[in-house]
């Protein structure tokens, strides 16, 4: 997954503590391969390889399929095609939809054995497999050549999923979202004869294969066919130091992590610290922003969890960071009476790997194998009205329902760099926001979903209530994340607002990824519930 925090649980341990197959690169073929490993029901291993980071959904496959090359995906694309098998893919296994594991997946293709980070000195960019996971990615990235891609928080996101839907994290207000670097994905796909092959896809409009690229830029996964390299280079970045080519993260960062007792808050002022949140954002999205430097979550963990936090990354080797961090912290907490709350919990100065580390350890469930949750997201171009703010403070305050992880995140991973780009440039199409939103929870007991669902759901709907139940993109909102993949979209009972699940994902790009769609998938081989459909 790549969203920020979730779960309420943010802030309290950071303060503890041509179509053609690409030859193989040299470094590759100096290793040998692994070859292909299948899973069969009776295997011990079946079970863990067919269930995800959420708890509630499994599949029933004939198989699963572990794949270690490109070469080893075709086959096994090209095995279930002609078997007449529905087809699904895993990447880093963080889709919170049923989209993977379901029951009408036969054939579950794995991409853990395709995790190399290397540099392809003949693309003069960075390849990165599409099995690679977050944190794998940063440590080889920063510790190899000393740069990055400015991706989420959660270390076992894998890359796959994260890039294709975007890819957004502490960096991306500085230095733009993930897909903004990608300069160009192979892919496997299956034509209308029903053959699989490996494309190579570029951001060079004059690449033939373009379209295909501008579809793994925020099209989301599962469409189109699978993502087994990406390669990753700044725009416009050139010369033969790999070290100058992709995103140079700041040698420190300011760590800031408040933690503001529920006890402080009544309905007024946390309708106050909702909406003084969304204004500095909202007065700080333009591209040209100073505040850029700066990004930031609010973690509004229900009450039972007895804090919300605010954590808080600033670029320390920019002018100013001190006083923009300062400045940022009294403006969120103006009129709550916290000040000396927030004077008691200092920033960190930190090297920014180790930043990032203490970050993914502070937030338990990231790593937890064993939760069942849902989720909602939500674009905001300007702040949420008082109403909207007191609709969550009702849910999170609400005494029949008391799981500390249930919890409303407002994630200031928009604007700034990303809203540089233009909408219709790469296939994400939210490039005018201020920031977004995570409203979600999660649990472990199967007897909770009715009471965790059912909360979230009326959360969602009382937030969005005058817009038919959703974000619907106008003046202040401006649809969903695709990477927070939400299965009641798609279902009128709560998408009253009569605006399609694809617009509120994709906006106007809808009808060229239908185009996309239709070129390099047109037997709809890959597919979900909510994928690209043929037009």
């Amino acid at each position: 997954m790549n969203g920020p925090s979730r779960r309420g649980l943010l802030g309290g341990a950071v303060l503890a503590g041509g179509a053609a197959a690409l030859p193989a690169s040299p470094a590759r073929a100096a290793a040998p391969v692994a070859g292909p490993v299948t899973v069969y029901p009776a295997d011990p291993r079946y079970q863990e390889l067919t269930v995800g980071y959420n708890q509630r959904w499994v599949g029933s496959p004939d198989y699963v399929r572990v794949v270690s090359s490109t070469a080893q995906v075709v086959t096994a694309v090209q095995e279930a095609v002609d078997a007449g098998k529905r087809i699904s893919v895993v990447s880093g296994g963080h889709c919170l939809a049923p989209f993977v594991f379901n029951p009408e997946v036969e054939v579950v293709i794995d991409l853990s054995g395709l995790d190399e980070v290397s540099f392809d000195a003949r693309r003069n960019a960075f390849a990165v497999e599409g099995g690679a996971r977050l944190s794998g990615v940063y440590d080889t990235l920063y510790k190899k050549w000393g740069v990055t891609i400015p991706g989420g928080m959660c270390p076992t996101v894998g890359i796959g999923g994260h890039a294709t839907g975007g890819g957004y994290g502490f960096l991306s207000r500085q230095s733009g979202a993930v897909i903004d670097h990608l300069a160009a994905v192979e892919v496997v796909v299956v034509d209308r004869s029903g053959t699989a092959r490996a494309v190579i896809a570029s951001r060079d409009p004059a690449d033939p294969h373009h379209d295909l690229w501008w579809a793994c830029t925020g099209g989301g996964g599962g469409s189109f066919g699978i993502v087994t390299r990406f390669w990753f280079r700044t725009p416009g970045a050139s010369g033969a130091d790999p070290g100058r080519l992709l995103v140079n993260p700041p040698k420190d960062v300011l760590l800031s992590a408040v933690g503001i007792p529920w006890s402080a808050l009544d309905r007024a002022k946390f309708t106050t610290l909702v909406t003084n949140w969304g204004a500095w954002y909202e007065q700080h999205a333009a591209p040209a922003s100073p505040a850029r430097i700066l990004s930031g979550v609010a973690s509004l963990a229900h009450r039972s969890s007895g804090n919300v936090f605010l954590l808080t990354q600033v670029d320390a080797t920019a002018s100013g960071a001190d006083r923009l961090l300062g400045d940022y912290l009294g403006a969120l907490t103006a009129g709550l009476g916290v000040d000396a709350v927030v004077a008691a919990q200092p920033p960190q100065r930190l090297p920014w790997l180790r930043a990032v580390k203490l970050i993914a350890a502070g937030i338990p469930s990231f790593i937890n194998p064993t939760l069942r949750g849902s989720s909602k997201s939500a674009y905001l171009r300007r702040s949420y009205t008082p109403e909207q703010a007191g609709a969550m403070y009702d849910a999170l305050t609400r005494t029949g329902f008391a799981n500390p992880a249930a919890a409303v995140t407002l994630a200031g991973f928009s604007g700034g760099a990303i809203n540089a780009v233009p909408p219709s440039r790469t296939a994400l199409a939210h490039r005018d926001a201020a920031f977004w939103t995570l409203f979600e929870t999660q649990w472990r007991d199967p007897a909770g979903d009715a009471a965790n669902i059912g909360w979230l759901r009326e959360l969602y709907a009382s937030v969005w209530s005058a817009t038919g139940g959703y974000p619907v993109p106008g003046d202040q909102a401006d649809g969903c994340y695709v990477n927070n993949p939400d299965p009641d979209i798609t279902d009128p009972a709560f998408n009253r607002s009569g605006v399609p699940w694809h617009t509120l994902y994709h906006k106007a790009n809808y009808p060229r990824l239908q185009q996309v769609k239709a070129a390099y998938d047109p037997r709809d081989v890959f597919r979900h519930a909510q994928s690209v459909a043929l037009p």
